[in-house]
């Protein structure tokens, strides 16, 4: 494993308020044994494959972990159908399993991966720009010019903690 900070050749872990990620990169099929004791190590009970495969999922379905193929494009941001997706599982994974982790990867964890943490790191209450630097801080070089926009753009689903519903003005 590689100190926080790093990028390739390790996991990196996003720990937050209750939420728990583990970005990585694309494993190899003969990398495979490794790369699920790393996932066993961090309590990963779902794994989001944001590209194209390279590996099957057998070994990883048969140690409980639930794989999610949501590919989309390289450098870009997440279609809506996908985006959808990723909110249901954020939105049951960690009540329904407290102190899992939730595992995903692109081809170098550098973009995708990266841009679905920080929607639900954003999701979570954080501001974008935090969202951002506390990623980059534990994983150099994430995000691209275009996910930076697309990410400051977003909007959150639900409400901010605390909040007990809409203002309104009189």
């Amino acid at each position: 494993m590689t100190k926080q900070g790093s990028v390739l050749g390790g996991p990196t872990l996003v720990e937050s308020d209750g939420v728990r990620f583990l970005i990585t990169e694309r494993p190899k099929e003969r990398s495979l044994p490794s790369y699920l004791e790393e996932l066993k190590r961090y309590q990963v009970s779902d794994l989001v494959r944001v590209c194209e495969p390279s590996y099957t999922t057998d070994s990883l379905t048969a140690a409980g972990i639930k794989v999610h193929d949501w590919f989309y494009e390289d450098g870009g941001s997440p279609p809506q159908t996908i985006l959808e997706q990723w909110l249901a599982l954020i939105g049951t994974c960690f009540t329904d399993k407290p102190g899992s982790c939730i595992a995903l990867h692109c081809v170098a964890g550098l973009g995708r991966a990266p841009v679905l943490v920080a929607i639900a790191l954003i999701e979570n209450g954080m501001k974008y720009e935090d969202a951002i630097s506390f990623i980059r801080s534990r994983r150099r070089g994430a995000f691209n010019t275009n996910q930076i926009m697309y990410l400051e753009k977003y909007k959150r689903s639900k409400p901010k903690k605390g909040a007990d519903g809409p203002c309104v003005v009189m």
